[in-house]
């Protein structure tokens, strides 16, 4: 693995962070003080992120992407990920890969759209009894002659009040384990406006503000056939082949606001005195910076890693979930250390640490748990030896 970059990659770092710091940073007080990222505002970012080349660079060239190699994309990520959620994720958006598995008419009634900021998408997995268990879910799809009845109740659902579409993951059938029944699951498109879904205001949330989310419910909400994302019953696969690379997004963008936050530590450091000198002098303030920054690489390495293992395909989910578990756990230290070398200063919002310190919170629990990742890596090192 060569850890240096190349140039196109050094020009997407380049580009990626002038236009977050150009047409990101500036609105960044705007949002966190009303917790709202207004419409025109998006249209007018989003407008720029096309123009530069920014919107939807995750997908393939064939697709109308920048078809990056992984490692390049998290390169991207990570400089995207130092600014407001909200602004970064809305405005520059990455539509979800999972669009890639859909048959040619789903791709130019859902992906092509996205690709072009004409539509947005939503993920709808997760539900008030089963977040970590999707096994556990209870909203539903029946069969009825050629068409699905929906039934049942989705929360957590990021931008689900923006999104055009949903792709909503229900229980649809059960098959035998060696574990006793369990549920089938098959995906689905739900356009927003069909009978029977209803998207409504989901909870006000401590992290990411602007980022909203919502609760979608589903009340004999028919569907025919051809909404169907994959193959019936087998929506795991789908979500197994095309999702397992949002943990490093994760790590990538959690990245990005770790430096952030670093550099603002360093800054303060090097030009705070107290007792006649730099506080950087002093072993408590230093060694608290020399920490940072060492976990803060560490964390780097095994997401850089992970990504150049996903183009070998040589990914393991052991490599994706320590990726995932050491930034998210990184970021939060870093966040809290920088607060405290800047002592009362960190905790007012003329300084982004106080939302990156709020951010930070919400890493550990989405997109899979510490613990749920600490059980992926366990189990991993358990079944080599025969555990």
């Amino acid at each position: 693995m060569d850890f240096g970059l190349t140039e196109e990659q050094r020009l997407i770092v380049d580009t990626t962070r002038a236009f977050v710091e150009n047409e990101l940073y500036p609105h960044e007080a705007e949002v966190e003080r009303t917790g709202h990222l207004r419409r025109e505002l998006i249209e007018e970012i989003k407008a720029k992120a096309i123009e530069a080349g920014l919107y939807a660079a995750n997908m393939p060239a064939e697709v109308g992407g920048a078809g990056l190699d992984t490692v390049s994309w998290l390169l991207y990520e990570k400089e995207l990920g130092r600014a407001n959620y909200a602004l970064h994720w809305t405005c520059v958006a990455r539509p979800s890969n999972i669009l890639l598995a859909g048959t040619d008419d789903q791709k130019e009634r859902y992906l092509y759209p996205c690709i072009r900021g004409e539509k947005w998408d939503c993920l709808a997995m997760t539900e008030p009894g089963a977040g970590s268990d999707l096994r556990g879910m209870k909203a539903s799809a029946v069969q009825d002659g050629d068409d699905f009845v929906l039934n049942g109740t989705k929360h957590f659902i990021s931008h689900a009040d923006i999104a055009d579409f949903a792709i909503v993951f229900m229980a649809s059938g059960e098959e035998d384990s060696p574990r006793g029944k369990r549920k089938k699951i098959t995906a689905f498109f739900v356009d927003k406006g069909t009978p029977g879904f209803n998207v409504r205001d989901g909870y006000r949330n401590v992290s990411h503000r602007g980022y909203t989310n919502a609760i979608l419910e589903f009340d004999n909400c028919r569907l025919p056939k051809s909404q169907v994302l994959g193959e019936v019953h087998k929506g795991f696969e789908v979500a197994n082949s095309w999702l397992g690379a949002t943990r490093l997004q994760v790590a990538s963008t959690c990245l990005g606001r770790a430096e952030r936050a670093l550099g603002h530590a360093i800054e303060y450091a090097a030009q705070r005195e107290q007792f006649g000198q730099q506080i950087g002098k002093f072993q408590g303030v230093s060694f608290k910076l020399a920490d940072m920054a060492t976990e803060l690489k560490a964390a780097e390495l095994l997401t850089r890693e992970a990504g150049w293992k996903y183009d070998q395909g040589t990914v393991t989910d052991q490599d994706m979930a320590m990726a995932k578990l050491k930034a998210t756990e990184v970021l939060a230290f870093i966040a809290d250390e920088a607060i405290q070398i800047h002592g009362g200063m960190g905790l007012m919002d003329d300084l982004p640490l106080e939302r990156i310190w709020r951010d930070a919170r919400v890493e550990r629990i989405w997109e899979g748990t510490s613990e749920i990742q600490r059980h992926i890596i366990s189990r991993a090192l358990l079944r080599a030896v025969g555990g």
